[in-house]
């Protein structure tokens, strides 16, 4: 009786494992709000960044962030597109008054670029900054703390 093997059947399989480098066996996907949350965290973490997202976005999040178990969302205020090899990001920001709008955008750039490219391994191919807002010295806008507590 002879045996005839198929491509892919476990004793054809059997008599190749190890072969091939292990990195091209399977593929990794990384989902739109995984990049998102990387820019947003890494965008924040600039000196110069109040907030981030329009006046609307960060007046939802602040009702959301009220909520227990809720935190702060990362997200807020970043857009990204991801492809197979590339990424796209969208980042509406909030400045601190007195600041070089320029510099903040261009380190916010570096940044987002540096902390994307190093976790994801894709490129970056553009990083849109929109720059919504200035946050006043004397403005109570976004200082939750300050705010009377609701009865």
């Amino acid at each position: 009786m002879t045996t005839t093997e198929l491509p892919g059947s476990r004793t054809a399989l059997a008599g190749r494992r190890g072969t091939g480098d292990p990195a091209t066996r399977g593929r990794t996907t990384i989902a739109d709000g995984v990049v998102a949350k990387i820019a947003g965290l890494a965008a924040r973490d600039v000196v110069g960044v109040h907030a981030m997202g329009s006046g609307l976005a960060r007046t939802f999040g602040a009702v959301r962030d009220r909520v227990p178990g809720s935190g702060k969302s990362a997200t807020r205020g970043v857009k990204a597109e991801v492809g197979e090899v590339q990424t796209a990001l969208d980042l509406e920001i909030v400045v601190e008054y007195g600041v070089s709008i320029g510099d903040v955008a261009r380190t916010v750039r570096e940044n987002v670029i540096a902390a994307v490219e190093r976790m994801t391994g894709l490129e970056v191919v553009e990083v849109n900054i929109a720059v919504v807002d200035v946050k006043l010295p004397d403005s109570e806008e976004d200082d939750e703390d300050s705010r009377p507590a609701l009865q």
